[in-house]
């Protein structure tokens, strides 16, 4: 089922995912209040840029909606802890995974940038999760900031000591994602640092990804399929490219459905991916993978305003 017109304000999806299969994606934190501020970020430039945890989204109207969520005989491939901004944010993230335990045998996955794993509270608080998958996109400081623009408290050496404890602690599996940016973070120097960092993490894969969606900097563009394969070989025998977006990404019937919504939204003026997700009622992210999906069957087309991406029929 889609969460347009459910009532679902924290819960989107499920939505197709290329690793997840159908994901229902959990929102644990105000819409861009990251501790990161990616230049690829498909939710564009993060507004509240911090590393304080706190009670961003209450536990108990997160567990009300998916409590009845289930109820409704809602199914998924996993439950994921992801969303808007950076998750493990929310000091109550526990007791959303606690509920979660407690409800449904469904597996369980969080979707992070990492930063915050090198606290010992954020990594108890994660670590009974199915799945894991923190993001490594540099590995040396000044990587990290071209890249990902981090709070400045924030430091790499801290970062990757955190997903490697992480990585000890933690009870499933961990996929490390490393995303790459053309010209930004795919020099030698800096395959040959990250390939270090997963050597020291030792997560079960390595997923490596280039820019795809519509990213917050419009400098911020993808790599060639050569690139992203000789970069593979410097990552190491772990390293595996994820596909590219199938031109049936929009899935199954009721997919199907809200991606003619889209298009139809599109057909009468162009919108931004927040336009789309307001007007429909839908979350970002999947507004995001719906014209993803319409984009791959090149139906629309981007169009690019100032410092905004908009999208109209071809």
């Amino acid at each position: 089922m889609s969460d347009a017109n459910n009532g679902y304000h924290y819960l989107f999806g499920p939505v197709p995912s290329r690793r997840l299969g159908r994901s229902l994606g959990i929102d644990l934190v105000p819409f861009k209040t990251c501790t990161f501020n990616c230049i690829y970020c498909q939710l564009g430039p993060t507004t509240n840029r911090t590393t304080e945890r706190k009670v961003y989204i209450p536990a108990a109207e997160v567990t009300e909606e998916l409590g009845r969520w289930l109820a409704e005989g809602g199914d998924a491939d996993y439950l994921t802890l992801s969303g808007s901004g950076e998750p493990t944010l929310n000091s109550e993230i526990a007791q959303v995974i606690d509920f979660a335990r407690q409800q449904t045998q469904l597996p369980l996955a969080l979707l992070t940038n990492g930063s915050l794993l090198w606290r010992e509270e954020v990594r108890r608080e994660v670590r009974h999760l199915d799945l894991l998958i923190p993001s490594l996109d540099a590995a040396t400081q000044e990587g990290l900031e071209r890249v990902n623009r981090p709070a400045a408290e924030l430091n790499i050496e801290q970062i990757v000591a955190g997903i490697a404890q992480a990585r000890e602690e933690c009870a499933g599996e961990m996929w490390l994602e490393v995303m790459l940016v053309a010209g930004i973070n795919d020099t030698e120097e800096e395959l040959a640092a990250i390939r270090e960092g997963i050597d020291v993490i030792k997560p079960e894969r390595v997923q490596m990804n280039t820019v795809v969606r519509p990213p917050a900097e419009s400098y911020a563009t993808a790599l060639i399929p050569q690139q992203l394969q000789a970069a593979k070989e410097i990552l190491g025998p772990l390293a595996e490219i994820v596909a590219p977006l199938p031109e049936d990404y929009a899935g199954d019937s009721d997919h199907q459905q809200t991606a003619e919504d889209v298009f139809e939204l599109l057909r009468r003026r162009p919108c931004t991916v927040n336009d789309v997700a307001a007007g429909l009622d839908i979350h970002p992210n999947e507004a995001t993978k719906y014209i993803m999906a319409l984009l791959a069957q090149e139906r629309i087309r981007r169009l690019r305003k100032g410092d905004k991406t908009y999208y109209a029929p071809v």
